[in-house]
């Protein structure tokens, strides 16, 4: 993408600066000139040249996951992905790793500082030098514990006009809710009481963009972070930046400007890092943060855990085909990441409207009986439903309770597989690579869901499992780690490369994925049903030619001869079009 010169960058963002500042605007222009001339142009690209291919993926892991006595956790993570990922993935995902007072990490104390416990800069830093990095700005929000806040209590400047007071009568009942917590708090202020906006929950205090001041604050976090090495930029909770009360609160016109004048400053200053936005809502509202490829390099895709979970469990493909056929190819220069498990839940308000009703609940009944639990979000009539699913991705793909087989490692590769042939990165969390079970124990220690998918690995535990051939552990990682060295060397799989979904019917989830140069094309079909599946070849259309043999990448070669092609439960097939 051509790089606008320098009058272009500051014309374009006096406009969103008046836009988001009125009358500030122009001593806001002045800060941002003041800001870039303090960091100057030019970041060492540690992360490379922003661009993303086929040989990418991306491991999403806490930076004390695996712990080793006597080792800082940072340290760990260095050696095992060095000994065990390095040649399989090319990025990592910290999720935060900064002082924090709740929610495993995002309710921010300190931005600038790296957690005691789990080492320092330099460890970040020696990180960066050998993987993409990717660090989470939590910017919507910051710790009740902070120095900020604290400071506001005291009425002290500026951060006394840092959060969003809201007096008695104001209408917030059009307020999108993610949880069902209360959306005020009272806390006091200077002796007096105040009602603040808490859109997370109560420790957890959103921060007033319509003060430029707090903008300012996190554009230079984000140059910092950069200069530690950071080259992926993750804006969490984003969705719920600009408030104004009579609106939902959620994407509005203000947020999105936002997201376009960070795009543009990145553009500007640190050409190799890459934004991606973190927006856990239904399809049509997540794409949005592409913007016309001015907004975020990268999006989530939220819908995708799921309709996997639901593929998968119900042996159906027929949402999962019908929703990525209808996917829209990203602007260029853009692309998804797509991610079955995460530190969070299984997001369901990305399905609706994909599945039916009836179905979903079946969905949330199935994983009930997996040993999941539940998480609740409040609705504008006071109703209560179902906002997230808190489960191991690996357990989901537990066989139902009444299965005679045992299928669970082999569902559960079909869903990293899928997940590893549509268009776009792959995300992959730390727990789906090491098969963890549900952590029952660390939700009582921890008393909320989520901690089910947080599990912490001893470093000698793990290893003492991946070196067991008879463990779930030792079967899923290697497996994973060697479709991810066979991906990579594929050019099909190219973020920019094409994509064409296939409809085979409902025991079949297919799709024809082609190089940019056209020089490579690979049909992935996968039975998701745990059958032993025959499709002839006449059913494939223009796919496939009789009495041909197919390269399979994952497995022997394919022979047409017999005119049918047999897949066992949950195979998928990688087949090499010539």
């Amino acid at each position: 993408m051509k790089r606008s010169n320098q009058s272009d960058f500051f014309e374009i963002n006096k406009h969103r600066l008046e836009f988001l500042y009125g009358d500030d605007a122009a001593k806001a222009l002045k800060r941002l000139r003041m800001l870039i001339e303090r960091y100057g142009v030019g970041f060492e690209a540690n992360g490379g040249n922003g661009e993303w291919t086929e040989e990418d993926s991306v491991v999403i892991t806490y930076g004390d996951t695996i712990s080793k006595e006597g080792e800082y956790p940072l340290q760990t993570l260095q050696d095992f992905s060095t000994e065990y990922l390095a040649d399989a993935i090319s990025g990592v995902h910290i999720l935060p790793f900064f002082p924090y007072s709740s929610d495993d990490g995002f309710s921010v104390i300190d931005y600038r500082t790296v957690r005691e416990d789990l080492g320092d800069w330099f460890h970040i830093k020696r990180l960066a030098q050998r993987f993409r990095l990717m660090a989470d700005l939590v910017i919507n929000h910051v710790s009740s514990k902070s120095t900020w806040f604290k400071d506001y209590q005291k009425d002290v400047a500026p951060a006394n006009e840092y959060f969003i007071e809201v007096e008695e009568g104001v209408n917030l009942s059009n307020v999108t809710r993610p949880r069902s917590s209360s959306l005020l708090t009272e806390v006091k202020k200077a002796g007096e009481v105040k009602k603040v906006w808490t859109t997370f929950s109560a420790d957890q205090i959103d921060l007033d963009f319509s003060n430029p001041d707090v903008l300012f604050e996190f554009l230079d976090l984000i140059l910092y972070y950069i200069s530690q090495g950071i080259s992926v930029i993750r804006l969490d909770a984003i969705a719920y930046l600009w408030k104004k009360p009579g609106t939902s609160c959620i994407h509005l016109p203000e947020t999105h400007e936002v997201v376009r004048l960070i795009r543009s400053l990145l553009d500007k200053v640190a050409p190799h890092v890459t934004l991606i936005t973190e927006t856990n809502v239904p399809h049509n509202e997540n794409i949005q943060y592409f913007g016309n490829g001015n907004e975020a390099h990268m999006i989530y895709q939220f819908s995708l855990p799921p309709l996997l979970l639901y593929t998968l469990l119900n042996g159906n493909a027929s949402y999962l085909t019908e929703w990525a056929d209808s996917l829209d190819n990203p602007p260029l220069g853009c692309t998804y990441f797509n991610f079955t498990a995460s530190h969070d839940g299984v997001g369901v308000r990305p399905i609706e409207n994909l599945v039916p009703q009836e179905e979903f609940d079946s969905l949330v009944k199935a994983i009930k009986d997996r040993g999941g639990l539940i998480s609740m979000k409040k609705n504008p009539d006071g109703s209560e439903s179902p906002y997230e699913l808190n489960v191991s991705y690996f357990d989901a793909m537990k066989d139902a309770p009444e299965s005679d087989k045992d299928l669970q490692i082999e569902r559960f590769l079909c869903s990293q597989t899928i997940q590893m042939s549509l268009q776009g990165v792959p995300g992959i969390y730390m727990h789906s690579l090491t098969a963890t079970p549900n952590d029952l124990k660390g939700v009582e220690e921890k008393g909320h869901n989520r901690a089910i998918n947080r599990k912490q690995w001893d470093h000698d535990e793990l290893n003492a499992l991946l070196e067991d051939d008879t463990s779930n552990t030792y079967a899923v990682f290697n497996a994973y780690i060697n479709r991810l060295k066979i991906r990579k060397e594929q050019p099909a799989f190219h973020p920019e490369g094409e994509q064409t979904v296939l409809d085979y019917g409902s025991d079949y989830f297919s799709l024809i994925r082609t190089s940019p140069e056209k020089d490579q094309k690979i049909l992935s079909i996968s039975n998701i049903t745990n059958d032993e599946k025959s499709m002839k070849i006449s059913d494939f259309g223009d796919a496939l030619i009789e009495d041909t043999n197919y390269k399979n990448l994952l497995g022997n070669a394919v022979s047409t001869e017999d005119k049918t092609i047999t897949f066992e439960p949950y195979e998928t097939k990688w087949l090499v079009l010539e």
